[in-house]
């Protein structure tokens, strides 16, 4: 039984030492990725799976919470620097139901429904405005928390007191907000406004004026309400002009540069901008027809009275009134004549359009334009070699430029061509001012990368050389070491032949001298074999 056991312990022995370094290395690498995979798969199978229960908690809510977990015998762990408790994920609608059930979490806020639970008849006055004060409070943090990009909120809210008269005008009130602001998030000027909107809306006689509001990080959240009657501010009325200044610089730049090139031309742009924004309301009254400048007849009245009869019945002046003064009624006086009289009296009700005009100005214009421009010739020496008939196109376009970017309003006298010339300078000279570059030589690298270069070929080189020396050499060594070994004994031709039996006894004898763990072996494989 112990020489079969030892047997195959020799025979695994036997095997190993056959084996290679790699492997060997290769049997050992599987062996340790089994054991590892093992271990993974039962620590996956044994683990719990921990879930957020409840998230953005304050800390005496966690620690409520986790209270009442670990009188429950319930798993928990705390995270996010004790704002959110994860329990096992099969146990966290359970929990939630049950917790809810318990009035976990408690909020150390009051709400408004403080008052429907816990109302009485002995609180008093100051008791009830301090609790109505904090609800307030705690309802406003609540409606920012659910916009996006607040994570939370808190309010402070001040409110004045109340006069003693009817008569004392109220003071107005005041409110400071600190948000906690998602990391990165930007908010737009109409989320700004939205959030003063809805400060300003919720507390009784606060102006958007008496609001602060400002994040975590000291950020203040201004809103823009300091515009004057053009709808800008002095900052953006400046920004304004440069912008218009920049965009026809650019537009000049660009078409000269593409005619002279773009290094023989500079333009400057200066510009008068005119902020005045007018409002105005007009009610125009029209004809319908304006040809003949009537309007339509809606209503019409004609009186018609006629008198014929004898002696002074017709005739004479009314008592009383001026005959130079009487019109449309004619009198015939006369003695003993016969008089009369007609009288005509039409009246017509006509109807006109009516127009009401509510007029907005744009909120600026351009009242004035200049522009200069420097050309250098195609010769800088020479200003003879820029044609007097390009300079006068270049003052042409530049001239149109300005006569379409004026408004027509805003110009006081009428743009004639002369004005015109007197807004437009061209100036043809060279540029000394102007960097040449020597050469159109393109920039190198330094010198030194060259020499760091050229040492890392040579160490390189010198790398391969050796490895490739080493490398022959010990391959003509394993060339001797296996000639020595395989190389057959050539009989010298004076001594007898041997026979084969006596020349494998010879080598077991060489080998046995030589080699006694491999004679040793051969030895133990040819017993197992009988």
């Amino acid at each position: 039984m112990n020489e079969s056991f030892q047997q195959r312990i020799n025979k695994i022995k036997d095997y190993w030492s056959s084996r290679t370094k790699k492997q060997r290395y290769l049997f050992f690498g599987s062996l340790l990725f089994i054991v590892i995979l093992a271990i993974a798969v039962s620590v996956l199978a044994t683990r719990t799976t921990l879930v957020p229960l409840y998230s953005n908690l304050s800390p005496s809510e966690t620690g409520a919470i986790k209270e009442s977990l670990d009188a429950r015998g319930i798993q928990s762990e705390i995270s996010d620097g004790g704002t959110t408790i994860r329990v096992p994920e099969e146990s966290v609608d359970t929990l939630k139901v049950e917790l809810a059930a318990e009035g976990i979490p408690k909020s150390g806020n009051i709400d408004y429904s403080f008052f429907s639970q816990n109302a009485g008849i002995g609180m008093t006055e100051n008791e009830f405005d301090v609790l109505k004060l904090d609800a307030m409070q705690t309802e406003l943090a609540d409606l920012m928390k659910g916009i996006d990009g607040v994570k939370d909120a808190k309010v402070m809210i001040n409110l004045p007191e109340k006069g003693i008269f009817v008569s004392d005008q109220a003071d107005a009130a005041s409110a400071s907000i600190v948000l906690n602001t998602k990391p990165g998030y930007q908010f737009e000027e109409a989320q700004i406004e939205s959030l003063y909107h809805l400060v300003a809306k919720s507390v009784p006689n606060l102006p958007t004026d008496n609001i602060v509001i400002m994040n975590q990080f000291f950020e203040y959240f201004d809103l823009n309400n300091e515009k004057n009657s053009s709808g800008a501010s002095f900052a953006s009325q400046h920004e304004i002009k440069k912008q218009i200044e920049r965009d026809v610089q650019r537009q000049v730049q660009n078409m000269l540069g593409t005619l002279m090139g773009q290094d023989k031309v500079v333009v400057s742009v200066t510009a008068d901008i005119d902020f005045t924004q007018e409002n105005r309301e007009e009610n125009l009254v029209a004809p319908v027809d304006e040809e003949n400048m009537e309007g339509i007849a809606i209503s019409a009245q004609r009186l018609t009275e006629t008198f014929t009869g004898n002696g002074d019945q017709a005739g004479g002046v009314l008592q009383g009134e001026d005959p130079a003064d009487v019109g449309g009624t004619q009198y015939l006086a006369g003695q003993g004549a016969n008089g009369d009289y007609e009288r005509v009296e039409e009246t017509i009700n006509n109807e006109v359009n009516r127009i009401r005009k509510e007029i907005v100005e744009s909120p600026y214009k351009v009242r004035d334009l200049g522009i200069q421009v420097m050309v250098e010739p195609p010769v800088a020496d020479d200003p003879n070699s820029l044609p007097q008939d390009r300079v006068d196109d270049i003052t042409q376009i530049l001239g149109t430029i300005v006569r379409t970017t004026i408004n027509k309003d805003a110009a006081q006298p009428e743009l004639t061509d002369e004005l015109i010339n007197q807004k437009v300078m061209v100036s043809v000279q060279p540029f000394n001012g102007k960097i040449d570059f020597e050469g159109d030589a393109q920039p190198g690298l330094p010198w030194w990368i060259f020499v760091i270069g050229g040492v890392l070929l040579v160490i390189i080189a010198v790398l391969v050389f050796l490895f490739i020396r080493s490398r022959r050499k010990r391959e003509e060594e394993e060339e001797l070491v296996i000639e020595e070994i395989i190389a057959p004994n050539v009989p010298d031709v004076n001594e007898e032949q041997e026979t084969e039996s006596s020349l494998k006894r010879k080598q077991l004898e060489k080998m046995a001298k030589e080699k006694p763990e491999d004679f040793a072996k051969l030895l133990r494989s040819w017993i197992a074999e009988d």
